[in-house]
C-alpha cells in the first residue's frame, strides 16, 4: 500500500473513532458528557503518542522487535512506589498526598531511576547496553517482587488504592496534570524528532552507524533519556499498559517496510490511537466498565507476543 495512502487511511479511522466515542451514547446531558469525554480523547492521544513514539525507538536502539520499555522496569517501579506510598499513609493517602503531588512524585523518582541507571551501567563498550537491559530485567524483578511483599502486609480495605494504580485507566484523569504531562509529552517528542535521521542510520546496526559517522553512544542514551521521560509520564498518568507498545509497534513495521522514523513513529502513533479509542470505547459501552483498557490491550498484545516468539522460533 502506497505510504501516502496509508496515512490518510489512518488518519481518517482516527477522526473516525473520536467521533464515535465523542457522539454515540450521550443521552441528553451532551455539555457534562462531551467535556468529560473530550478529556479522556486528549489523555488517550498524549498517552498513545508517548508510548508510539518509545517503543518504535527502543526497539530500534536494542535492534529487537520483542522488547519494548517495559523491560527497564518502570511498570515495576511505579507499582512499587504506589505500594509503598500506600503502607505509609494507609487510607489517607489521597488526603495528605493528592494526585497532582502523587503525578510529580512518580515521573520524578522514575526519571531519577532511570537516569541513575543509565550512567551508572550503560557503558561505552559494545555490550554495555545489553547489560543495561539485563540490569532493568532484574530490577523489574526486584521491584515487582517487592510490591508484592508490601501487599500482603496493607490493610485488605487499602488494597483497593493499589488495585486502582495497577491497570491504566482513563477514568480518574485530572485536568491539572493533563496539562503538565501534554507540556512534557510534546516538548519531549519535539526535541527528539531531531534524532530520526540518525535513527534511520541506527537501523542497519551498530557498527554500520558507526562507521558512517553516527555519535552511536550520544544517541542512544539521549533517546533512552526521551524513552524514559515519556514512559515515566505515560504510566504516571493513567497506569501501566505492558502489551501496547509491543501490539502497535510490530504492526506498524507490517504496514510499513521501510526503516524510515519519521514515517514509522508517525505511522504508530495513528495506530496507537486507534487501537486505545477503540479499547475505551469497548470498556465503556460494551463491557460497561467492569474491565479496564489494560487488561484488553495486555490480552491481545500477550496473544501476538506469543505469535511473535512462535514466528521467530520458526524462522
Amino acid at each position: 500500500m502506497p505510504k501516502t495512502k496509508l496515512v490518510i487511511l489512518l488518519i481518517a479511522a482516527l477522526l473516525l473513532s473520536i467521533a464515535i466515542y465523542m457522539f454515540t451514547f450521550t443521552g441528553a446531558k451532551l455539555d457534562y458528557v462531551l467535556p468529560r469525554r473530550g478529556f479522556k480523547v486528549l489523555a488517550m492521544l498524549l498517552v498513545s503518542f508517548g508510548i508510539a513514539y518509545s517503543s518504535i525507538v527502543f526497539q530500534t536502539i536494542t535492534a529487537n522487535r520483542i522488547l519494548t520499555p517495559s523491560i527497564m522496569g518502570f511498570d515495576s517501579f511505579f507499582l512499587l512506589l504506589q505500594s509503598l506510598i500506600v503502607f505509609w499513609y494507609g487510607d489517607r493517602t489521597f488526603q495528605v498526598l493528592g494526585s497532582e503531588w502523587n503525578f510529580v512524585l512518580s515521573v520524578s523518582l522514575m526519571m531519577v531511576f532511570a537516569v541513575v541507571m543509565y550512567f551508572a551501567v550503560f557503558k561505552r563498550e559494545s555490550k554495555g547496553l545489553y547489560t543495561l537491559l539485563l540490569v532493568g530485567l532484574l530490577i523489574g524483578t526486584l521491584f515487582k517482587s517487592g510490591a508484592s511483599f508490601i501487599m500482603l502486609l496493607i490493610d485488605p480495605n487499602e488494597f483497593s488504592i493499589i488495585q486502582n494504580a495497577m491497570f491504566a485507566s482513563f477514568e480518574r484523569i485530572n485536568l491539572k496534570i493533563l496539562g503538565i504531562a501534554a507540556v512534557i509529552l510534546v516538548a519531549t517528542m519535539l526535541y527528539g524528532i531531531r534524532y530520526f535521521k540518525q535513527l534511520d542510520v541506527l537501523s542497519l546496526g551498530r557498527e554500520h552507524a558507526i562507521s558512517l559517522g553516527v555519535n552511536y553512544h550520544k544517541v542512544v542514551r539521549a533517546n533512552l533519556i526521551f524513552i524514559s521521560i515519556m514512559v515515566a509520564v505515560s504510566t504516571a498518568l493513567v497506569g501501566p499498559i505492558t502489551f501496547l507498545g509491543l501490539l502497535v509497534a510490530n504492526l506498524t513495521y507490517e504496514l510499513v517496510k521501510k526503516n524510515n522514523h519519521a514515517l514509522l513513529v508517525f505511522t504508530c502513533c495513528l495506530l496507537t490511537s486507534v487501537t486505545v479509542i477503540g479499547a475505551q470505547y469497548l470498556v465503556e459501552h460494551l463491557f460497561n466498565l467492569t474491565t479496564t483498557v489494560s487488561i484488553i490491550i495486555n490480552f491481545v498484545g500477550g496473544i501476538y507476543f506469543i505469535y511473535l516468539l512462535l514466528k521467530s522460533n520458526k524462522v
